[in-house]
């Protein structure tokens, strides 16, 4: 296998690839107008017909698909195809409402195997590679979106599926793998336990891993790479879009490549809706158009990113997006400032002498709002004079003011205080909820 799973896709002129686009757009529209009701509705209300598109230039002209669409027409409401043709079920979690069920047909869930594919030739992977995929298997796209594109580059799969760390040692010992497929955060952990059972990446084959489903930053792909030897690469996806495998890192580690002959990519202003220009930082909405069981029309992700189509090293001339600086329904707004907790993130990392492990506590006393940020400190730290911690505490605490124009409490923890993740980490505790 070569550089590129698919080069005549990956590689595409912009004429080539707009060519492509816009048969699959038209033939996409046409399917939901004329088998789901939600979009017939929503185009009629327009005044927009499938004969109207005519290219994705039109792609304005069309109505936003919001999760609550997906929740308010389940399960299978959102189907142009009939539910015996559907070969799969995936879902998301449902942690904050009714899940969201996606379906695939057989060519739908082809396409997929396809993208991971590419993702995983992006980061050097090769039909010789042992891949370790410690993605949950089940409704969660993680576990089988990696498994079948491990399967269609050609490599060996071992499907671990997450928990049981030490043993998820044993078997990257034992079986020499040499790609781990998981959350940032449990490639964290693994790498943590590695260097406590007293071992280094040197004891493990590993020289790559792609990890997704959760925001992280540079400085925890650093941390990542150092912990476990590897070339740590980036991968993005939403279930309700198709999985992981819509965007993937190249060797440039900067901006992920989207898979333009199976997403139609804008930046939208979150609050009016507004297409915005290329290199303006706004809300990530996608089109599928390659997509049979399902598929979405300007679906709003809520992450906040930006599009670039500028030259890459790699050679792909698939637009880039960043990685996404947070979201705009999981944002923070604490005394009217907003505050990811991406950027909370980067200055501890910054700072060096703390673990990546941290919570961000919000709650409201007496009608203000407070922000607690606890923090996990390293073993060196723990052992360390009370004045020492105290002075470390207060650089957190002035890191984070000048980052975040507010002040926040910070409190140092004990190693291995904060719980650790199997899957996405848990990050924030915004306890302001409970009392609405």
């Amino acid at each position: 296998m070569g550089k590129y799973f698919n080069p005549a896709i990956e590689c595409a002129d912009r004429e080539t690839m707009v060519a492509i686009q816009n048969e699959k757009f038209i033939q996409m529209v046409a399917s939901c107008y004329n088998n789901i009701p939600l979009y017939k509705e929503r185009m009629d209300e327009l005044g927009v017909k499938p004969e109207d598109i005519k290219s994705i230039e039109d792609l304005h002209k069309l109505p936003f698909t919001y999760k609550q669409d997906l929740r308010d027409n389940y399960p299978y409401g959102m189907l142009a195809v009939p539910r015996t043709q559907v070969s799969r079920i995936q879902a998301t979690s449902g942690t904050t409402g009714k899940a969201t069920v996606v379906g695939y047909t057989q060519k739908d869930v082809d396409s997929w195997a396809e993208c991971v594919a590419r993702a995983l030739t992006a980061a050097g992977a090769t039909s010789d590679d042992v891949i370790h995929v410690s993605y949950g298997y089940g409704l969660f796209t993680g576990g089988m979106g990696l498994h079948y594109g491990a399967e269609k580059l050609g490599a060996t799969v071992i499907p671990v599926s997450s928990g049981n760390t030490k043993r998820q040692i044993d078997i990257l010992r034992d079986l020499q793998s040499d790609y781990l497929c998981c959350t940032p955060s449990y490639a964290m952990y693994i790498g943590e336990t590695l260097h406590e059972m007293g071992l280094t990446g040197d004891d493990i084959k590993l020289r790559g891993g792609v990890f997704g489903a959760e925001p992280w930053t540079p400085q925890m792909r650093r941390e990542i790479e150092r912990l476990l030897g590897i070339k740590a690469q980036d991968i993005y996806g939403l279930c309700e879009v198709l999985g992981p495998g819509v965007a993937f890192d190249c060797c440039e580690q900067n901006g992920l490549h989207i898979n333009e002959d199976h997403f139609i990519a804008e930046i939208i202003d979150p609050d009016t809706g507004e297409v915005l220009p290329e290199g303006t930082p706004g809300e990530l909405v996608f089109t599928c158009i390659q997509k049979e069981a399902m598929p979405l029309i300007r679906y709003r992700t809520r992450d906040i990113a930006t599009l670039t189509r500028e030259k890459c090293s790699c050679g792909r001339t698939l637009v880039k997006m960043t990685k996404p600086a947070g979201r705009t329904d999981d944002m923070l707004i604490v005394r009217g400032v907003n505050v990811f907790p991406s950027q909370i993130e980067k200055v501890l990392l910054d700072l060096k002498m703390t673990s990546p492990n941290y919570l961000i506590v919000v709650d409201r006393v007496n009608n203000m709002d407070k922000m607690e940020v606890q923090v996990e400190i390293n073993q060196q730290m723990f052992s360390d004079t009370v004045r020492n911690l105290e002075q470390f505490e207060q650089e957190i605490k002035e890191a984070l003011r000048a980052t975040l124009n507010i002040s926040a409490k910070v409190r140092l923890v004990e190693p291995k205080t904060i719980a650790r993740s199997e899957g996405k980490a848990k990050r924030v505790i915004d306890n302001r909820k409970l009392h609405e």
